[in-house]
């Protein structure tokens, strides 16, 4: 039996549902584009804040953690898409309806702390690409950006594979960019290999850039958002279905999350084989890893680097904004106008643009706020999957609980290490 299911979206067939039932042949086209949607919030700004921040300052050293980090994502994506295909609701719904409603509300509150902190980092983000590409200020970049990120939030009105197809490309530009950059660059392959499974830190600072990082790849509003796109996107009526259709599943995650995983890790190789290793250890922020690459790389790298942060903060500013919908609706039953919610999750990075505020630190930090949140929706995900009465046949096995039960413990343990090194005494 599959989970207790209810319609939330309407069904829309013809995506998928004949090669469900019974078509042999191998076909994932139908398949892929959930796990692109959410695999963009893991090549946001803040990536390239944390990840520039880390290669220059501690080389190729934390490569490890962004293995590491999309290993989890893997994992983590793959569950939240099963919950919706197994119950046909997202987990913020599956939050409410067996939690309390102080907890749900309180669960509700924390993750729009996060959706808040999410979208500063991605709308500042795209709107430093745009100053650095053009040359102008930073609030007519803000303005820009904002135009831009409602033309982008429209595309829903077409159904979601434009919106899909749209996310697909602005991956595919950023990894582009980067590739082009790391021919520029030379990096050393072998010592990117051995740092990318020789786990090691060097201090508190890279202790907290590595939380950074893994908040930046493992971003808890897309473990809400994932099980929402899956949800009643192609619906199974069979358990045979049903486990074929989280076969394809897998593989859509698998494919997302290793091309994200790679445009990370070219992000801290680049900064490493570039800055750190000539000697540049203070090219922390996105500004000055753009003005120093001009000089040491040529104006062409410069313009991808600032062409790469555009994609990113406006593909992923649009989808922090879906996953804020899909908190309120799921904890609280309560839905705003999507511009509403465009409207009110940009004000952060006006304000923060008004006040002067650096924008590559407001980037980090907001990534280590982020890695907090994780917990409040991984804890509450391995609890749901992990249900027989609930997940029906697509239920966790022993190995996949042991897992993600190790994931949530590491990212746990990993935060009050960091609370208890910056807190004063």
């Amino acid at each position: 039996m599959l989970g207790t299911r209810r319609e939330v979206l309407p069904r829309r067939p013809g995506h998928g549902e004949h090669i469900l039932r019974g078509s042999r042949k191998f076909r994932i086209l139908p398949f892929l584009g959930p796990a692109f949607i959410a695999a963009i919030a893991y090549i946001d700004p803040g990536n390239f804040a944390t990840n520039i921040a880390g290669g220059s300052k501690f080389g190729y050293t934390l490569v490890w953690v962004i293995v590491a980090s999309n290993l989890m994502a893997m994992l983590i994506q793959t569950l939240s898409a099963k919950l919706g295909i197994a119950t046909g609701k997202n987990l913020p719904e599956v939050c409410r309806e067996s939690f309390s409603r102080r907890t749900s509300i309180l669960l509700w509150v924390q993750a729009e702390v996060i959706a808040m902190a999410t979208d500063l980092a991605e709308f500042l983000g795209a709107a430093l690409g745009f100053n650095l590409l053009f040359g102008i200020g930073l609030f007519p970049a803000a303005i820009l950006t904002a135009i831009a990120a409602f033309l982008i939030l429209g595309l829903q009105r077409f159904g979601f594979r434009p919106l899909e197809a749209t996310i697909a490309v602005m991956v595919g530009v950023i990894g582009l960019c980067y590739v082009i950059e790391l021919f520029y660059a030379h990096p050393p392959l072998l010592t990117v290999a051995k740092h990318a499974v020789l786990p090691q830190f060097q201090g508190t600072e890279s202790v907290l850039l590595a939380v950074g990082i893994l908040g930046a790849t493992v971003m808890p509003h897309v473990i809400y958002l994932h099980s929402s796109l899956t949800q009643s996107r192609i619906v199974p009526d069979t358990e045979q279905e049903a486990k074929r259709l989280l076969r394809y599943t897998r593989i859509d995650v698998i494919i997302a999350m290793t091309v994200a995983g790679l445009i990370n890790m070219a992000m801290l190789v680049m900064a490493a084989s570039t800055f750190f290793e000539k000697g540049l250890r203070d090219v922390g922020s996105i500004e000055s890893a753009h003005k120093t690459l001009q000089p040491l790389l040529g104006s062409a790298a410069a313009s991808l680097f600032a062409i790469a942060l555009i994609a990113s903060g406006l593909s992923s500013s649009a989808v922090g904004t879906l996953a804020g919908q899909v908190v309120m609706q799921g904890f609280i039953k309560r839905q705003i106008p999507i511009w509403v919610r465009r409207i009110v999750t940009m004000a952060p990075a006006f304000v923060a643009i008004g006040l002067g505020a650096d924008p590559s630190r407001t980037l980090v930090i907001s990534q280590v706020v982020l890695s907090f949140g994780i917990p409040f929706a991984l804890v509450p995900l391995v609890l749901f999957t992990s249900r027989g009465s609930l997940m029906g046949v697509l239920v966790n096995h022993r190995l996949t609980v042991v897992a993600a039960s190790a994931v949530a413990a590491v990212i746990i343990c990993l935060n009050v290490f960091l609370l208890g090194q910056t807190l004063p005494g």
